[in-house]
């Protein structure tokens, strides 16, 4: 949660029904990524090497560019990382049907496994996927891919497309107080934008193994990381993110079986499943300590706790509730649906009180007579509670410092339960100490060589900070439900 811009538009109206309570408002500090992997020499008998084509920049395409970036936390500096996709890029350009188009990639500081393209060949990937990938081959195929997108005017066709649904949405929801009607208008827009979608991903796969073959990358990397994508999107499963941030590259680009078994059918023709270039060592060199999951400089999720280092404090949600750290909020769902929350910060005057903000009209069906200040753990507070067509509120507005917090919790029925989850979740809210605030470190990646002895059951017993730790050892490494590591083997593992 980005606390800054959470002041700025922590104030969603008319929160009556779940959608609403778990609307997003995403935002994030803008960082830029520089023109990477040019280089220079004086020496007169070298042949310069041509300059890289530019990338056409237009306000349209800087807007989308600053809009990626605040809601995928800003470009993730590591040159290192850099200078190993500028050369991948560069490699592909040089096989590609056009080498005079220019390409520009930022790595997304978001754990996300995502990449896409801009139609004038902005290309972005996140560090959630530069971890997920386990050699430069299936690198070169997300990069080659969301290429041909734009080599396709992909990314063109989907920008009108969006552009198309905007309007639509627009239309619909300023006309209509039919939220049936509204619904079912949003649902066949999405829908064809998801047909729409598929398609390209075919013909995309069948350009980019291509270029990536052309360029001695082992073309099977597609399917491989396809199939990486597909069993990282299962252990998600019963998990799905509500943070635009968080959705994974299969949100865009399905990784069906159809879509592996197309991708394999493709690097056949180019080459045997084994011999071509993977380049694992140098990637796995390049990703060593790379961050992995949520950044705390943001506030992060451990279990049912909330901390955020920087701000200084830290909550803990009800038993059964899953939380979400997003741009501008962190939301808790109950399993099964029945309850949720939403903690944000929120632009309160210093003169204004409490009461009187939880009062002032930007969540309707508030009941005033149950206005109440209160005190929570020695800081000031009010609560208050509101009713919506199928959800019932309970409000609490907390000062900290010079911020005011806000917790939001529904319930589809009030319930003794309901409210006891309310109480304790606020009751919980409290300074971080000092030992605390030092420990808050980032997850991260870190390569080891397998030793005598190693087992997939020992390495997983080392990860730290993730669920399933077995699982998710296999996916991030490669290997299947049987594979099995073996002596001097690289693998990757998550540490704190």
């Amino acid at each position: 949660m980005n606390g800054e811009l959470g002041r700025q538009t922590g104030h969603p109206r008319g929160l009556r029904a779940a959608p609403a309570v778990l609307c997003l408002l995403l935002g994030a500090t803008l960082a830029g990524c520089g023109d990477m992997g040019r280089f220079q020499t004086s020496a007169p008998s070298v042949i310069m090497p041509k300059p890289k084509p530019a990338v056409a920049q237009t306000p349209a395409t800087e807007r989308e560019h600053e809009r990626i970036l605040a809601n995928y936390g800003g470009a993730y500096d590591d040159p290192r990382l850099e200078a190993l996709v500028s050369k991948t890029v560069d490699r592909l350009v040089a096989a590609s049907d056009r080498p005079d188009q220019g390409y520009k990639v930022t790595i997304l500081n978001s754990g996300a496994v995502n990449a896409f393209a801009l139609p004038n060949g902005q290309l972005y990937v996140t560090r959630g996927l530069l971890a997920l990938a386990s050699d430069t081959s299936e690198l070169s195929s997300v990069l080659s891919h969301e290429m041909a997108h734009v080599i396709s005017k992909h990314a063109a066709m989907r920008e009108d497309q969006a552009r198309q649904a905007a309007i639509v949405t627009r239309v619909v929801t300023d006309m209509s107080n039919d939220p049936d009607l509204t619904a079912l208008a949003l649902a066949k827009t999405k829908l064809t934008m998801a047909s729409f979608s598929r398609k390209q991903e075919f013909e995309a796969d069948g350009i980019g193994v291509g270029i990536a073959a052309r360029a001695h990358f082992d073309p099977y990397g597609a399917s491989r990381f396809l199939s990486a994508m597909e069993r990282n999107a299962a252990l998600k499963a019963g998990k799905a993110s509500l943070d635009p941030r968080a959705q994974d590259f299969t949100s865009s680009h399905p990784a069906t079986p159809e879509r592996v078994q197309n991708a394999q059918t493709i690097a056949r023709q180019y080459a045997a499943p084994e011999g071509a270039e993977r380049d694992r060592e140098t990637y796995l060199t390049a990703i060593d300590n790379i961050v992995f999951g949520e950044d705390p400089s943001e506030g992060f999720v451990r279990g049912r706790r909330f901390l955020h280092p920087k701000l200084g404090f830290t909550f803990q949600a009800p038993d059964n509730f899953t939380l979400d750290n997003t741009a501008q909020a962190v939301i808790g769902v109950r399993e099964g649906g029945s309850q949720a929350m939403r903690f944000d910060v929120v632009r309160v005057p210093a003169e204004q009180s409490l009461g009187d903000y939880l009062n002032s009209g930007w969540m309707e069906g508030v009941d005033k007579a149950s206005t109440e200040d209160i005190t929570i753990n020695g800081f000031p507070a009010a609560s208050v509670t509101a009713k919506g067509d199928q959800w019932q509120f309970k409000v609490y507005a907390l000062r900290f410092g010079s911020d005011v917090y806000r917790f939001i919790f529904a319930s589809r029925q009030k319930s003794t339960e309901s409210e006891r989850n309310a109480r304790e979740t606020v009751g919980s809210f409290r300074r971080l100490t000092l030992e605390e605030i030092q420990a808050a470190r980032p997850l991260r990646i870190k390569v080891i060589t397998v030793q005598p002895g190693d087992t997939v059951e020992s390495l997983a017993h080392r990860m730290a900070g993730v669920d399933h730790p077995a699982e998710r050892f296999r996916v991030l490494n490669g290997l299947d439900a049987k594979g099995q590591v073996k002596v001097r083997d690289r693998v990757k593992i998550v540490v704190d």
